[in-house]
């Protein structure tokens, strides 16, 4: 079983090949649980996630013959960049294998820290299986992205800095994929005040973890689905799910929209950018997904800030439409001069701002006198919202909400 001593170890192995990263207290996220809010900002680490610890303590442990013979391991993105700079820094050759749909700014960056990446496969376990190929084929080391003891112990020392910069802290909070974050955070964590609380975090679209603990036993997801890549994971490691099991607390899951909201509030309010995997903590506190009391000191571990521009568009507009500041309507207008006029100040009277109208005066389902309206919408609430609503029908606008 992992060891607090591990964790020591391998943050004298690691050294300045990560950094030390900082928790600083949100007054908006505190007001918003009533607890203690500290966020650890683990997207300021080097390649942008927390993977460059395990990484780096891993290649540092290889034997002699194992760094010639280089590293292949699989990777969905983090995982992937954090061997490619390990493995460069030890003039370590290193072939990272990611799914065929990884998004480009990950797959880019991993090459840019001299990785040589072969995409195949649908999903991590597709790219995991190719990994294996690719060991025996060419003799190479494979690294595991979280369930080895030397890469567990590397990403605990995310645990000691928490608990030596915040003595005070209750509750750390930890997203959960494989599981090698977590357990090496709860390892340190634990090992050092073991009235510490360690709560991880899934999405429920892969919450292989959630549901092992619950049966027992290891066992998978038939799929994932969830904007939170970097923990689309369809099973738990044995070897990670032992540590899990006698060290967290509990692992609780947030859906995708709750995700989405924690990523928008991130960069919104803290002027911060976190990839899904990093926000599913923050989601768990802000929708009480765990027990936490008034003034409670808890650490939501934000693990990482490498999302996809494009993704980030998508979760963007899903987080203010899940919190009322975005609507899309449909209604129906009189085809006549002044029409549009009129409908666009009843939208001006309820101060909503038109992003885009789409004017249609050829829709079948309407009549020949008339024209369908599509209207984006900035709101400002779920209340703002319903009050928008109301008032255009009550001019005798009918109105259906598309998004």
């Amino acid at each position: 079983m992992l060891s607090l001593d591990d964790v020591y170890a391998a943050r004298e192995r690691i050294g300045d090949a990560a950094v030390r990263t900082p928790i600083e207290y949100s007054h908006t996220f505190s007001e918003f649980t009533g607890a203690e809010i500290h966020l650890k900002y683990e997207q300021f680490q080097r390649t942008g996630a927390f993977k460059i610890r395990g990484a780096t303590n891993r290649i540092a442990t290889l034997s002699a013959s194992e760094r010639e013979a280089g590293v292949v391991t699989a990777s969905a993105g983090n995982h992937a960049q954090g061997v490619a700079l390990a493995a460069t820094r030890a003039d370590v050759d290193a072939t990272i294998v990611m799914p065929e749909n990884a998004p480009i700014s990950k797959v880019k960056a991993t090459e840019g820290y001299g990785g040589r990446v072969v995409l195949h496969g649908a999903g991590y376990d597709e790219a995991q299986a190719r990994a294996h190929e690719i060991e025996r084929e060419e003799g190479r080391f494979y690294l595991h992205a979280f369930d080895d003891a030397d890469v567990m112990a590397g990403q605990g020392t995310i645990g000691l800095e928490i608990v030596e910069d915040l003595p005070a802290v209750d509750a750390v909070v930890v997203p959960v994929g494989g599981g090698g974050l977590i357990s090496g955070v709860a390892t340190a964590v634990k090992g050092i005040d073991p009235d510490v609380r360690v709560v991880g975090v899934q999405a429920a679209g892969a919450s292989s973890v959630a549901d092992s603990l619950r049966k027992g036993e290891v066992v998978s997801c038939d799929g994932v689905d969830t904007i939170a890549d970097g923990i689309a994971v369809t099973h738990a490691g044995e070897r990670t799910f032992d540590v899990i099991r006698e060290r967290v607390d509990e692992v609780v899951t947030v859906s995708d929209p709750e995700i989405a909201i924690a990523i928008t509030y991130l960069l919104e309010r803290s002027k911060v950018l976190a990839e899904g995997a990093g926000a599913v903590p923050l989601a768990a506190a802000l929708g009480e997904k765990f027990d936490y009391e008034s003034g409670e000191v808890v650490v939501p571990v934000i693990s990482g800030g490498n999302i996809d521009s494009n993704t980030l568009t998508t979760v963007l507009m899903r987080g203010l439409l899940e919190r009322g500041r975005y609507l899309r309507i449909k209604t129906v207008l009189k085809d006549e001069p002044g029409a549009l006029r009129n409908l666009a100040g009843v939208i001006a009277g309820e101060r909503a701002n038109i992003y885009a109208i789409q004017h249609d005066r050829t829709a079948r389902d309407v009549g020949m006198s008339s024209a369908e309206v599509e209207l984006d919408l900035e709101t400002r609430g779920h209340d703002h919202v319903d009050r928008l609503i109301e008032t255009l029908e009550s001019k005798g606008y009918p109105v259906e909400v598309l998004v």
